[in-house]
């Protein structure tokens, strides 16, 4: 997906090019032949995510129903002086089509407060695309100059550090809001995890992640790192689901 790859491809010989495959087919030829383990992939820039990778992700149960979909702002005015490839328009229809066609999918952003230029207009589309969304969680920052990027060397830092700092509290807790809901809905079903380690919490628990990517915690008992256990949720944190092991899963 990075722009390496795609000018690597456009360069490539006509053989190369008709021998290859693209990112679904991949993911589809992976997830096939090793159906016993857990598959996950990173960052998708959202006008690189097709709805053939969505389908080959419903297709297949060993791979985790969660995408890290970064847009940095609601604001379409925004993203252009950012100098992304999508808008918010074409991002939202994005979501439609991954809640579509994988209904229980954990979505995960990126969001930066404060970029130069950014109305209180602009912030507040922001908020509405993240109401429209509902991530499960996301990693949010308030705006600095980076040396050597493109808004660093044309835009002035014109955002007041206070400005930034209220709008990046603002967004926190609207995510917080929004995981807190999310981690509801898993209470009294039963999903499966996949045990990573110890509870920093609690020595008597593992902890793990559900094909959501959203970390459960249950008490030990006879199971190991790397298990695969049905656990029941009973309760929940706005980043944490806490139940009881019920049997080992499928995977």
């Amino acid at each position: 997906y990075g722009g390496g790859l795609k000018k690597d491809f456009k360069n490539a010989s006509e053989m190369a090019q008709a021998t290859a495959v693209d990112f679904a087919q991949l993911l589809d030829m992976v997830a096939t032949a090793q159906p016993k383990m857990r598959f996950r992939f990173s960052t998708s820039n959202p006008q690189d995510m097709t709805r053939s990778v969505l389908y080959i992700m419903a297709k297949h149960p060993n791979i985790c129903n969660y995408i890290h979909l970064p847009v940095q702002s609601g604001s379409t005015r925004i993203l252009e002086a950012m100098n992304r490839q999508h808008t918010r328009e074409a991002y939202m229809a994005l979501i439609d089509d991954v809640r579509k066609i994988i209904p229980d999918c954990g979505i995960s952003h990126d969001m930066i407060a404060g970029f130069p230029t950014e109305t209180e207009q602009d912030h507040q589309d922001t908020l509405s695309l993240m109401d429209y969304v509902q991530y499960d969680f996301g990693f949010m920052f308030m705006y600095s100059e980076r040396p050597g990027t493109m808004a660093a060397r044309k835009m002035e830092d014109d955002v007041p550090d206070p400005i930034k700092k209220r709008r990046l509290t603002e967004i926190i807790e609207r995510q917080q809001k929004h995981s807190a809901l999310r981690t509801k809905n898993f209470v009294g079903k039963t999903v499966e995890v996949l045990i990573e380690k110890e509870s920093k919490k609690d020595p008597s628990f593992w902890s793990g992640r559900t094909p959501q990517n959203t970390v459960a915690v249950f008490p030990k008992e006879q199971y190991q790192p790397g298990d695969f256990v049905l656990v029941h949720i009973e309760e929940c944190t706005s980043a944490t689901l806490i139940g009881k092991a019920v049997q080992m899963g499928n995977a």
